[in-house]
């Protein structure tokens, strides 16, 4: 007769308990290498600050690059000294997520496997997805988000910092896309759906009309404007600058020296508008560290719990280095 089980879980019924040795202090630094590397966040945002994140409320001190002088030189003349500097910026760590798992005694078995790191690395998946996706939708939300502090030439019906006539959509009107190989449309309505590779060719135009660097540019898209491309004229790997192609490797590589990456974190909105935010590193800053984790004995059950802290804090810190767009499913071609 099985062992019959009963709460306090929520949740599906416990897993055998491990056999390996679990050691806290050694897994907190590999969940945060892990994180860092499954996130998106980890290549869109500057990761780089000073100070140590032991708590929710604890801040940081960003680092960031000045702005270097550029003066004219003539012959026989004293050069001018400058001593670039730039204002420190505080980032908060102020969101926190956790776990908190029970091993049940009486379902131990012999194995091989450490369930304690399998879990653990687990969480460190399901954490990445849990904070990508609350960051992203909040820095995709221009109205009460992080979105709000993007630079209003980089979004929007009218962007460009010079032209000012470059439609990358918003919530309410977004740009129609479309995979089709041929053509080019206004993408103000589904069967007038604007070819992708113009419509990131405009995102590219949004940066340069900022005099943003060419190198390190990022795209996130979502899942179906991925398939789009994989399905479009851009399935030639010329195209995109890899060396074999998108359709039989799944990778979607540079677009117009945009490095695209897909996040299933980019939600339609209203009127299936979906954004997307594009960019350099300079324009996202990204703080998180697991503050805790530990193992220890239930005291309502008779099993070992796992449980583990993440604090985080993201801020919007230079809004010229950041784009939004909004796009929408445009008839296929």
């Amino acid at each position: 007769m099985a062992f019959p089980l009963a709460g306090p879980w929520s949740g599906a019924t416990p897993s055998p308990a491990y056999a390996g040795v679990f050691i806290p202090e050694i897994w907190s630094g590999k969940l945060v290498e892990k994180f860092y590397k499954a996130t998106v966040l980890g290549a869109i945002a500057n990761t780089d600050y000073e100070g140590e994140i032991k708590n929710k409320g604890d801040s940081v001190q960003i680092r960031s690059r000045p702005d270097v002088s550029i003066a004219t030189y003539s012959a026989e003349m004293d050069l001018v000294v400058t001593r670039p500097s730039v204002a420190k910026q505080t980032l908060l760590i102020d969101e926190g997520r956790y776990f908190n798992l029970a091993l049940d005694d009486v379902m131990e078995i012999q194995s091989d496997i450490d369930m304690l790191s399998v879990w653990a690395e687990d969480a460190a998946e399901a954490m990445k997805v849990n904070v990508d996706s609350y960051v992203l939708l909040d820095v995709a939300d221009a109205t009460t988000g992080e979105g709000a502090n993007i630079n209003a030439n980089n979004r929007g019906l009218t962007a460009g910092e010079i032209s000012g006539d470059i439609d990358i959509g918003v919530e309410a009107t977004p740009q129609f896309v479309s995979g089709a190989g041929a053509g080019t449309f206004a993408g103000d309505t589904a069967a007038n759906a604007e070819k992708i590779v113009d419509f990131i060719i405009n995102c590219g135009l949004v940066l340069d009309e900022q005099n943003l660097p060419e190198t390190g540019r990022f795209l996130v898209i979502p899942a179906w404007l991925a398939a789009r491309i994989k399905k479009s004229d851009l399935k030639d790997a010329s195209i995109a600058g890899d060396g074999t192609s998108i359709q039989r490797n799944g990778r979607l590589g540079m677009i117009d020296r945009f490095t695209l990456y897909l996040s299933n974190s980019l939600i339609a909105d209203t009127a299936n508008s979906f954004p997307l935010i594009f960019g350099t590193t300079a324009g996202l800053t990204f703080a998180a560290q697991f503050t805790k984790l530990e193992t220890l004995r239930s005291e309502r059950s008779f099993s070992n719990l796992l449980r583990g802290l993440q604090v985080f804090g993201f801020r919007v810190t230079n809004g010229r280095a950041l784009g939004l767009a909004h796009v929408s499913k445009g008839n296929e071609g």
